[in-house]
């Protein structure tokens, strides 16, 4: 099936019993059993749910897996796939990461005895340089978080297939819709489901695909063990905004485009980040793995900080607030607000200076969206 025939069927058979057409709430924590040691294929929600396994089968389907796991938020996606190492296991890491992921390597999975290298992952070579003889894993965001750095994913996952890691992708920014990294041979991807999968800032949900069997079978397991899965009826949000996915994204990414071109004639905008800018490091390799460039936007100011949280604070349509993906458009201070986790002195090393301001392009008229912008720069 085509993607969009796959949003709405995958996973999505008429309930058997009712002929439901859309997937039931299955609210229940726990499911009746004929006799001892036999049951029907259901024992305890937070091992098997009916309504999880529809979402996480469709999201499968999207991202082109074998595998789909739903978790209680991204952060659960990632606690849970760190799963996979064991003390002593080093990890090399994009430095551009969102806060949250850069947070709990630093702080949470450090004193368990891992080790963490940060590094520009879109210079291979330095990805190279950095691996030693305990590196067990490569963990990219492709486009990142906040500065939407490209990732060239068939090469890493060639450097990575033969040194023996572990490839796992964040391909929140994107969707399945704009990228698959398994069919570059990318071993593990993971959302943040909250965002452009559920699409409406109504739900906190988690997932990671996988068609490695090695690897499902290990995650599968530790979702059940370590117990970070999603209720029903957040699966069921998020299964409903996969519906919907790719009409959203088409609005999405034209009116992103729309206001690239706007902020790059903009005299008080010292300079714009977005991957379909043909001026923008990675844009070839954007194109080649990537169907459209997204509708995430970062942009720095004259004026420094001061006046980065002015325009952030003078929007009237885009609305202050951390997360990003849905219909509504947002606006923040990453140096503030979503990557404040990351010491003052790493963030400007890295770039992610606090005269940045990220943009997350809904899909109200785009006039509205550009005079809005217009007016907060003015006032």
């Amino acid at each position: 099936m085509r993607f969009e025939t796959a949003a709405i069927h995958a996973g999505q058979e008429p309930e058997p019993r009712t002929g439901a057409v859309v997937v039931p709430i299955f609210q229940t924590s726990t499911y009746a059993q004929p006799e001892v040691g036999k049951h029907t294929g259901y024992e305890y929600s937070r091992t098997q749910n009916p309504t999880r396994e529809a979402m996480q089968d469709c999201l499968a389907a999207l991202e082109g897996g074998k595998y789909g796991l739903g978790f209680a938020s991204g952060l659960g996606a990632t606690t849970t796939t760190m799963s996979l190492l064991k003390q002593g296991d080093h990890v090399i890491s994009s430095a551009d990461v969102y806060g949250g992921t850069y947070r709990v390597f630093e702080k949470v999975f450090r004193d368990f005895g891992l080790d963490f290298t940060f590094v520009d992952s879109t210079n291979l070579e330095e990805v190279e340089a950095a691996k030693k003889p305990n590196t067990k894993m490569l963990w990219l965001e492709t486009p990142s978080n906040p500065l939407l750095q490209i990732t060239d994913l068939k090469k890493a996952a060639e450097m990575s297939k033969q040194n023996g890691w572990t490839l796992v992708v964040d391909n929140t920014f994107a969707s399945p819709y704009l990228q698959r990294p398994l069919e570059h041979g990318v071993d593990v991807v993971l959302h943040s489901a909250t965002k452009f999968l559920g699409g409406h800032s109504d739900v906190v949900l988690g997932a990671v695909v996988t068609s490695n069997d090695a690897i499902y079978e290990r995650l599968s397991f530790s979702q059940n063990a370590m117990g970070a899965v999603c209720g029903p009826f957040d699966s069921w949000i998020v299964l409903r905004g996969l519906k919907t996915l790719a009409i959203r994204m088409d609005r999405h990414v034209a009116n992103a485009e729309k206001v690239v071109s706007w902020l790059s004639e903009n005299s008080q905008v010292t300079k714009v980040l977005y991957p379909g800018l043909p001026s923008f490091p990675g844009h070839e390799i954007a194109k080649r793995q990537m169907s459209g460039f997204g509708s995430m936007i970062s942009f720095y100011v004259e004026g420094g900080e001061a006046m980065a949280k002015k325009i952030c604070a003078k929007t009237k349509v885009f609305t202050l607030a951390e997360s990003l993906g849905g219909v509504e458009s947002l606006i923040e201070h990453p140096g503030a607000m979503t990557h404040a986790s990351i010491p003052e002195e790493i963030r400007s090393a890295r770039g992610l200076g606090d005269d940045l301001v990220r943009l997350s392009v809904g899909i109200e008229h785009v006039d509205d969206l550009i005079d809005d912008l217009d007016q907060a720069f003015r006032s």
